[in-house]
């Protein structure tokens, strides 16, 4: 591990990444992978051990394995298939009982895993193949399953204490939940990211955060001394306490907390509690092996939040607390550790402040029920960084770098407002189990299931069109479907795995349609690909972008206008004579950075790089930088770059930032979708089972769940 210890006392770098975590990680690959020169803060100095998440959900799996950062983790082809870690899942309609089998997971609940192929597992009261057939349960789209393949036996899950829910995947995709702890994903993608190039120091505790128009400077301190990191821009990816977010001047709508929560692990004498999930008139108790011979607990108290959140707790406090709701005394002993957390949520009220970006924790948190905290977060990461590169390398579209906000942030505020449903159903008291009874037949009736499985996996998900017009596909995740070419069989997946947006050209339709020719100011960046046409997909051309999105798909209008709402202007006229085709398996950019004015275009090509990864990088002749001495040597060509995206408006100097006549202090103004209303009950969750059972189509799921 390298800390702070070697370092000089300025850094220079186009991005600086505050959080050493899976987000913060993640971004930094993403970054690096496209020539970006990228330094990560992070104050731990080593890996934390401490029991945390251990969950990611089916849309962050399948965006991870589309950008190949899950290799050695996961395999694909299984559709909902195997867990590095399973649970049994108890049966459902019956609660918790003290045989039921369920376990929590680090974040405080449980996430019930089924036994891959087989259904819910043994005992569960669910019968084999549970998902497979239900309907749209892995299926895509009309007419897709055939191409696909179906979500297997799907994988056991809750929604609010409540068993029933399976959260399956297409046959062709990854698991539908991944089970791994997230110290194994910090070090799998810290050493990604370092073999990327990144600069991982560790140790830093960051106290100070700014920018001007020039850039940012962030001040982190550590054992040996300070130093200081100047860049483009800065991501805060430094967890539900940020300094950047505060620092940032960042506002954020606030739920309080309504429910007090204990976790630790501790011996328990006498065999006096079971695994599972205990209910009783004053809270829950959720019990699942630990190690050593101790059991992991976590207690909810629903009589309302602690008054002394902030004070570490101790084993007499758990020990109280657990005889309390289980109406006897039980005596603990031995702690390993102990946490309290509660049902408070926030989200920052935008995730970008100029040249200042929030993801993960630092953005948005929640009641961690259900486990989507890490998969929102990881989410995130992946939706802002191939765009921020894309900025810094000067092929950015103008509002890319807004569209971060538009499109995370009400999948943050839709999180809270179901997981606040879900501690709604989760409360004690004659008053909740009518409620309780109601979705108890709504997971035992087929498509309602499949709505809820589908939302809180994700993979209802649908984003934002960014062209005039908009067919089925805009904005929907593309499912991994075998693709015929004229160099043999692929996929989507292995196509993606470059970081290059495709333009996917299907049969005779796709390369007589006139697209190859609209997309040539974009030669070199954008790959295109012939492939025969696939059962499902009814349209000629797609473009995805690199997260896996679908930006355009044909019937509407070419592609050339999504293309430069996207990627900016076309590097040359589309009438020029074609621009050589990518190689097959477009790598990692180098660290020049053209601006729009004179940027050639981009060749993927195989030359060597000195980077630790060994991997190709992309050569092309940058325009001429020219000195400067208030910022590092790529940020002068990256400024120019970036002119059009960083209005005044959109570049405010933060409180924390020497005054600048030039530049303006107002907050910028951000447009956003649509987001659920504030809610402390289950009538958001509801109204969407209503309309995803009703009204087919637009309330559709691609990715796995309901048609």
């Amino acid at each position: 591990m390298t800390g702070i210890s070697g370092v000089s006392g300025v850094v220079e770098a186009d991005v600086v990444v505050v959080g050493g975590g899976p987000v913060g990680l993640v971004v930094a690959c993403e970054l690096a992978v496209r020539g970006v020169r990228v330094v990560v803060l992070e104050s731990e100095v080593v890996v934390s051990e401490r029991p945390r998440a251990t969950t990611v959900h089916a849309r962050a799996v399948q965006c991870l394995v589309r950008r190949g950062y899950l290799g050695g983790l996961v395999e694909w082809g299984t559709g909902g298939g195997s867990l590095l870690d399973g649970d049994r899942i108890g049966v459902p309609g019956l609660g918790y009982g003290e045989d039921s089998g369920l376990s929590g997971d680090a974040d405080g609940m449980p996430d019930g895993a089924g036994v891959p192929g087989r259904g819910c597992g043994e005992g569960s009261g669910l019968s084999d193949g549970v998902g497979a057939g239900r309907d749209g349960a892995g299926v895509l789209g009309a007419g897709l399953g055939a191409g696909l393949g179906s979500g297997g036996g799907g994988v056991g899950f809750h929604f609010g204490g409540l068993g029933g829910l399976v959260v399956s995947a297409p046959g062709l995709e990854p698991v539908a939940v991944l089970k791994c702890g997230q110290e194994v994903l910090e070090r799998h993608f810290e050493e990604r990211a370092r073999g990327l190039g990144v600069r991982v120091l560790r140790g830093c505790r960051v106290v100070g955060v700014r920018q001007w128009r020039g850039g940012v400077v962030v001040t982190a301190r550590g054992a040996f001394g300070s130093v200081v990191c100047r860049g483009l821009f800065v991501v805060g990816a430094d967890g539900a306490r940020s300094v950047v977010r505060e620092q940032g001047g960042f506002e954020s709508q606030v739920y309080p907390a309504t429910v007090s929560a204990l976790a630790g692990d501790v011996r328990v004498e006498g065999g006096a509690l079971r695994v599972g999930w205990h209910r009783t008139e004053r809270g829950w108790i959720v019990v699942k092996e630990g190690v050593g011979g101790r059991l992991r607990l976590r207690t909810v108290n629903c009589v309302g939040p602690c008054a002394w959140w902030r004070v570490e707790p101790t084993l007499e406090e758990l020990r109280r607390e657990v005889s309390w709701i289980a109406g006897r005394e039980v005596v603990l002993g031995e702690p390993l550790w102990l946490s309290r957390f509660s049902d408070f949520s926030r989200v920052a009220s935008s995730y970008r402040r100029g040249r200042v970006f929030l993801a993960g924790d630092a953005a948005h948190v929640h009641f961690p029920v259900g486990g989507q905290g890490l998969s929102t977060g990881l989410l995130d990461a992946v939706d802002l960084g191939w765009k921020l590169a894309f900025a810094v390398r000067g092929w950015a579209g103008e509002g890319l770098l807004d569209s971060y906000d538009v499109e995370r942030r009400p999948a943050a505020q839709r999180v809270i407002a179901h997981t606040r449903a879900q501690v709604a159903l989760m409360r004690p008291g004659p008053e909740v189990e009518p409620l309780r009874a109601l979705f108890v037949e709504l997971l035992a009736g087929g498509g309602e299931a499949g709505v809820l499985a589908s939302m809180v996996s994700a993979q209802d998900t649908v984003l934002p069109a960014r062209g005039r017009g908009r067919g089925y596909w805009e904005g929907r995740f593309l499912p991994n479907v075998e693709l015929v070419t004229g160099e043999g069989c692929t996929d989507v997946i292995a196509l993606l795995g470059g970081g290059q947006p495709l333009l996917l050209l299907f049969g005779a339709r796709g390369a007589g349609g006139g697209f190859e020719e609209q997309a040539r100011g974009w030669a070199g960046l954008v790959r295109v690909v012939h492939c025969e046409e696939v059962a499902g997909l009814e349209c000629a051309a797609l473009l995805v972008r690199p997260d896996g999105y679908v930006a355009w798909a044909s019937g509407w209008e070419g592609p050339a206008g999504v293309l430069e709402a996207y990627f900016g202007a076309p590097r040359h006229p589309h009438t020029d004579t074609p621009a050589s085709t990518p190689a097959p398996a477009p790598v990692r950019a180098s660290a020049s950075v053209p601006t729009p004015a004179s940027a050639p275009t981009p060749t993927w090509t195989t030359a060597p790089t000195a980077t630790p990864s060994r991997m190709p990088v992309l050569t092309s002749t940058p325009a001429p930088a020219q000195a400067s001495s208030s910022a590092p040597a790529s940020a002068q060509t990256s400024a120019a770059a970036l002119a059009s995206s960083l209005t005044p408006s959109a570049a405010p100097v933060l409180a924390s930032a020497p005054p600048s006549p030039s530049a303006s202090t107002a907050a910028p103004a951000f447009s956003s979708a649509p987001v659920l209303a504030q809610a402390s009950t289950v009538a958001p969750v509801l109204a969407q089972v209503q309309m995803g059972v009703w009204v087919r189509g637009p309330v559709g799921v691609l990715g796995g769940g309901v048609s």
